[in-house]
């Protein structure tokens, strides 16, 4: 196709016929021996989910001959995220994952998702009783969300239990963001939605929904990050308003470093929800976004601060914000350092007219270097597409992406400069 570029030395894993994909950019599908690829397997190439998919569990050997080798089954995934796969622990032999079972409902918010522990070695399979999102870095605690929630405020992100999506409490003490024990399945709340809002409160949040996504867990552990969003109008993603928050594992020491609360034109009568374009939402100038940790005081964000977006560097100590690539870093993308902190890489969301999507890596010093030029499908849309979601891999010698540059949804590895 012209205009890609795809470098030398690239390898794809997955063959045409069925999607494979990873998900989301914040885990690496890496195991600790950087032998193993963790991935999903499904026989679509796209479409809306209703929670009757099957997606398949497995791993992709990078020493043989590259098969895909199914582990398990799950119908608790979405095109984004898949179903949170990824690694438990440091050991690299066990992995964590949602999956849906309709014979009973979780504790907490009453849906048939929660999270599944695998052993490679033996098969064994150990249910925890919510669905999780992310894991702590030693595997021993994992935090989690209402997917059932997200799929009424933000369906690219969230699980269906059929067609239809009822619309939860708006703003409750009961829903939020919790904690749960991998080793005891015990829980326990981190912080409510309700109590959320009554930090440093805004009129926007008056007769809105609110839901918590981007949840990651510092490098030593002591600390959460996360989104806090809400809105009055589900349907139009450029209605979303967004925070930027951190706290200790038991939702003490909250802190909150950005708010992003803007007037809403869109919220008129008048506005056409239909008029905005697949990416306006990711391009928007008030989106905050895609944060992850840098190390245990700092994270990197796609976001505003006094008024520029960018990608800014936060330190959740002292509170001082940084930006970064002035110039250079000018679009939305999906971001994370690699293992020594020097390179940075991200990618861009298509170019309106092309379909082309850049992956890149940067560096204060030597500046911005593309790596690769890749085409979406333009017949994907929000809930479907394919995001590249750039991972390192644990030495920072390789990136893995998901790309449908070849007509099938399939994860290609790069050779990092």
């Amino acid at each position: 196709m012209t205009g890609q570029i795809v470098p030398p030395g690239t390898r794809r894993f997955g063959a045409d016929g069925a999607s494979h994909f990873f998900g989301y950019y914040n885990k690496s599908p890496w195991d600790p021996s950087g032998r193993w690829l963790l991935a999903h397997r499904s026989p679509l190439h796209g479409g809306a989910l209703t929670g009757e998919e099957v997606a398949e569990i497995g791993l992709f050997d990078t020493e043989g001959d590259g098969a895909f080798q199914p582990l398990a089954q799950t119908q608790a995934w979405n095109w984004q995220m898949g179903a949170q796969l990824q690694w438990l622990g440091s050991a690299g032999r066990r992995i964590i994952f949602n999956t849906r079972d309709d014979t009973g409902r979780d504790p907490v918010f009453g849906t048939p998702f929660h999270a599944r522990v695998l052993d490679i070695d033996t098969g064994a399979t150990r249910d925890l009783p919510l669905p999780v999102y992310v894991v702590a870095p030693d595997g021993a605690a994992g935090y989690c969300v209402n997917y059932a929630r997200l799929a009424h405020t933000h369906p690219t992100i969230g699980y269906f239990d059929g067609a239809s999506v009822s619309a939860p409490s708006d703003c409750p003490e009961t829903d939020g963001i919790f904690r749960m024990d991998n080793a005891t399945g015990e829980i326990a709340s981190v912080v409510s939605f309700a109590a959320l809002a009554r930090l440093d409160p805004r009129d926007s949040m008056q007769g809105a929904v609110h839901w918590a996504s981007h949840l990651e867990v510092s490098p030593d552990g002591g600390r959460l990050l996360f989104l806090h969003r809400w809105t009055r109008r589900v349907e139009d993603e450029t209605c979303f308003l967004h925070r930027l928050l951190t706290c200790n594992p038991d939702g003490t020491a909250l802190r909150l470093l950005e708010c992003s609360d803007h007037p809403l034109p869109q919220l008129d009568d008048t506005f056409d929800p239909e008029a905005v374009g697949l990416f306006d939402y990711e391009k928007s100038e008030y989106q905050i976004s895609h944060p992850l940790w840098i190390d245990s005081e700092r994270l990197i964000v796609w976001g505003p601060h006094d008024g520029v977006i960018g990608y800014h560097i936060y330190n959740d100590r002292s509170g001082e914000v940084r930006r970064i690539g002035d110039g250079s870093l000018n679009e939305n993308g999906h971001m994370s350092f690699d293992p020594s902190g020097k390179w940075l890489l991200s990618d861009t969301y298509p170019d309106a007219e092309t379909g082309l999507r850049d992956l890149f890596l940067w560096d204060d010093t030597d500046g911005k270097r593309l790596l690769a030029r890749l085409l979406t499908d333009p017949a994907l849309v929000k809930t479907d597409r394919c995001d590249l979601h750039p991972r390192w891999n644990q030495d920072g010698t390789q990136v893995c992406v998901d790309s449908v540059h070849e007509g099938w949804r399939a994860m290609y590895v790069l050779i990092a400069p």
